[in-house]
């Protein structure tokens, strides 16, 4: 038997960062994201002998060693057995040798949340394989508890929500990792449009989120009042882009999305730079009407509201910043896994 899983990439519309501790303990946060068909897909084939096989095709990497309880956490393929080494410790050991095997659609550092898409698709299988009985908030928690805890990764909550639950998401986070994700029911005739409109952008370059993270949570922390205010308005955001879509206003995204990407820069040094800004203002000037850096910033992908067909003039003008544009598709379905 051979079990697969697969859980998709998202893009965040509004509220980016305000899923991170400790501002979301102290204000509770707020974000809409929606999860596209990108996908991270995870293998695993039960062996007849004690060893373990770890290997990330799209990366090139392989791991393997005898079989065991805990594996070092060495900076080879970490999440893979930080995913491992959460669920022995939590359910007791597996039956016996396998091989995992992983593939992401998107490079890491694209700003897609393919990092904690992938440690939820390596979860979903375990629970197949293991017929551990999880939830779809206990799956995002573990994933959320893998990263942030044990292998003590910088970042927030939304990734392993949305990669969980799939669809459009209103999700909002409180303290004591309370998370509550509200899905919502938007015509698809709005979904179509904005699918339609909105371009995927990849600068062509990946980055660190970890350390923008980290100086958007020092920020909380120091009291530095310019970056909390910033981040109250990031909230805001996400409660107006949540009333353009269930209204159809979805013309009113790309002014939405520029109002985010103005208060996003002011939460920490480095979520843009003079590239990015200058790809920002050729696509404003091309007719899109707003956009903004996709995950924590410094590079990965950009995403631009094109009205009226003048997504063509705004692509024929980013191909000349040696970027490339993802075809994507909204979809409604979160973590899936099977057997075969």
């Amino acid at each position: 038997m051979i079990y697969r899983s697969k859980a998709p990439l998202r893009i965040g519309l509004a509220g980016g960062g305000t899923d991170v501790s400790p501002y979301c303990d102290l204000y509770g946060g707020a974000i809409l994201n929606a999860t596209i068909s990108l996908y991270a897909y995870a293998t695993i084939e039960p062996l007849d002998e004690p060893k373990i096989i770890i290997e990330a095709y799209d990366r090139g990497e392989l791991v393997q060693c005898e079989f065991a309880n805990e594996l070092e956490i060495d900076g080879n393929l970490n999440l893979a057995k930080g995913v491992y080494n959460h669920i022995v410790g939590r359910y007791g050991p597996v039956p016996g040798g396998f091989k995992l095997s992983t593939i992401v659609d998107a490079p890491a550092g694209s700003g897609l949340g393919s990092s904690s898409t992938l440690v939820v698709a390596i979860i979903g299988v375990f629970v197949d394989w293991l017929r551990l009985p999880m939830g779809e908030y206990d799956i995002a928690h573990m994933a959320y508890q893998v990263e942030r805890v044990d292998l003590a990764m910088a970042g927030g909550k939304q990734d392993q929500y949305a990669a969980t639950f799939g669809g459009v998401n209103f999700m909002e986070f409180y303290k004591e990792n309370n998370v509550i994700v509200n899905p919502l029911r938007i015509r698809q005739e709005y979904l179509f449009e904005l699918e339609n409109n909105l371009i995927l952008y990849f600068t062509a370059t990946s980055r660190l989120s970890s350390t923008i993270i980290e100086s958007q949570s020092k920020n909380v922390t120091d009291k530095n009042q310019s970056s909390i205010d910033a981040m109250h308005h990031l909230k805001e955001q996400a409660l107006m882009m949540k009333e353009a879509l269930l209204k159809g206003n979805v013309h009113d995204i790309g002014r939405i999305l520029d109002y985010g990407f103005k208060y996003k820069k002011q939460m920490a040094k480095g979520i843009s730079n003079d590239s990015l800004d200058e790809i920002y203002e050729s696509a404003l000037k091309a007719g899109a009407t707003g956009g903004k850096i996709s995950g924590a910033g410094g590079g990965g992908f950009m995403m631009f509201y094109c009205p009226a067909n003048t997504r063509y003039q705004v692509r024929k003008t980013l191909a000349a910043f040696g970027g490339s544009f993802s075809p994507y598709q909204f979809t409604d379905r979160g973590l899936a896994s099977w057997r075969i």
